[in-house]
């Protein structure tokens, strides 16, 4: 029975290590992924950081064994006389859950069973022996490695939508048994056979089920029963396998029922339990919220006023001039930012006077700018951020060439919108108006030509959106913004 019971174990778990495959391993060749892996080579690690349920708990419990498929029984029958005998067991465990529905347990037993015709700590009767009238206790020790299926979330049926309060579990696992077995007559009890831990011969294994009521999201209760297999003849208490008590009948293994009532600890910082997770309810409950939030949605509520092709919901220049190339918020485009729109811009790419129709004057020699009245606006910002975004990377290159083009010199200004404090947003405008003067010179322009400046949330382009909650979004944008004035 031992060998065969190795043998099986090492049949089951051969395979698992043989065909084991790691889900993050990407081959090589970049044209064909992994498949055993999710078909996609960009695959992130699960780690502590992203759990969102507590997955560690410890149980322990008490409980009664029962002998009954061996030469002496606990609970008595017709072939075995005497009185019902009830021993006592304690567990205690480790328990660690891998997913929703499976998970594992390193458990310790120990306990005693009783067998036999009567009790042993009373009296045997008179010729006990010779009518096979004894009694019989084994003290055991145990440690075993348990897997735990949760048939509950494992089998829940899709339109179940009760409270999740009780689960089924199923155990079964190896592990090994050290046992002292008793026996006792007329002549006095005696030691009839111990068995030590970590041996061959203390192989055993054990298969049950546990009902679970989940008391809160700390404690559970439940109720187990589990049948183990000690792969043993001698653990009832009858002595050596050709004794007179273990040739009553053919059976080669003394196997119990473990009948116990436990608690298991949910331990973590999270509020509930991997074990008690149900994906399909927090299904549900999304869906239900998006139901909640569906609404029809109506494009252009308040009309395209100007018919630039942007809705007046978002546009933020409401009376572009017919015929005018807009950008996606509704502006007039001016390529070369110099404030004559493309429409009237004679010099679409060169930066003029407004006066002479977007072209340079004359009197600028060649390519020198008027500095008259010089300032450059809509380079913006994310909230809380001091990234230049690529959408201004054009901008910023057209000012490269203006101010190269240029005598004078610009004093980079930086502004926020009105959250925050005022500390903050004057430190937040001045890393803003760096980032864009050291893009500046990085791309060519001398540094004499600039200094940064920061205004915080002093200097608005929108000043009604003070505060910023009584604005648009689009106007707290516009607020966080670097612009460029000559000196």
């Amino acid at each position: 029975m031992k060998s065969k019971l190795s043998i099986l174990s090492l049949a089951i778990a051969l395979p698992t290590c043989l065909f084991a495959q790691d889900s993050l391993q990407v081959m090589n060749n970049t044209q064909y992924p992994n498949t055993f892996s999710s078909g996609s080579a960009d695959v992130q690690p699960f780690t502590n950081s992203s759990k969102r349920f507590n997955d560690w708990s410890i149980s322990f419990g008490a409980g009664v064994p029962l002998v009954q498929t061996a030469d002496l029984t606990s609970i008595k029958t017709n072939d075995a006389p005497g009185k019902n005998l009830f021993g006592y067991s304690a567990y205690v465990s480790v328990d660690k859950a891998i997913t929703h529905a499976f998970g594992l347990k390193l458990q310790y037993d120990r306990g005693e069973t009783r067998q036999g015709y009567f009790n042993t700590k009373d009296a045997a009767p008179a010729n006990a022996s010779a009518n096979m009238q004894v009694g019989a206790r084994t003290q055991y020790d145990a440690i075993s490695i348990l897997g735990d299926i949760n048939f509950s979330n494992l089998l829940r049926r899709v339109d179940n939508k009760s409270p999740y309060r009780w689960a089924l579990h199923g155990y079964a696992g190896i592990g090994t048994l050290a046992y002292r077995a008793y026996l006792k007559d007329e002549t006095g009890q005696r030691l009839t056979r111990e068995i030590k831990p970590f041996k061959l011969a203390s192989l055993f294994g054990q298969a049950g089920a546990g009902l679970k009521y989940k008391i809160s999201n700390r404690l559970d209760l439940e109720g187990r029963v589990m049948y183990v297999v000690t792969t043993d003849d001698s653990f009832d208490g009858g002595g050596s396998q050709y004794s007179m008590i273990n040739r009553r009948n053919s059976k080669t293994s003394d196997n119990f029922i473990n009948t116990t009532l436990g608690l298991t600890v949910n331990l973590g910082k999270h509020e509930s339990h991997l074990m008690w997770h149900d994906p399909l309810q927090e299904a549900y409950y999304k869906i239900s919220v998006l139901e909640s939030k569906v609404e029809d949605l109506v494009v252009c509520k308040n009309g395209d006023a100007d018919n630039d092709g942007v809705c007046d919901d978002w546009d933020r220049q409401l009376d572009t001039p017919a015929g005018a190339r807009v950008d996606g918020s509704g502006v007039a485009l001016d390529v070369d930012l110099d404030g004559v729109i493309d429409l009237y811009d004679k010099c679409v790419t060169v930066p003029g006077s407004v006066e002479n129709n977007g072209c340079p004057d004359q009197t600028q020699g060649q390519g020198a700018v008027a500095e008259t009245e010089t300032k450059l606006e809509g380079i913006e910002f994310d909230l809380n951020s001091d990234r230049i975004l690529p959408s201004n990377t054009p901008i910023l290159n057209n000012a490269v060439s203006y101010i190269n083009s240029s005598d004078g010199s610009y004093t980079v200004v930086g502004a926020t919108d009105t959250r925050g404090t005022e500390a903050y947003n004057k430190m937040l405008s001045e890393r803003r108006a760096n980032n864009v003067k050291n893009y500046l010179m990085q791309n060519g322009v001398q540094s004499g030509k600039l200094d940064a400046q920061g205004n915080g949330k002093t200097d608005l382009k929108y000043p009604e959106c003070d505060p910023a909650s009584k604005c648009p979004e689009w106007k707290n944008r516009a607020n966080r913004r670097v612009y460029f004035k000559a000196k």
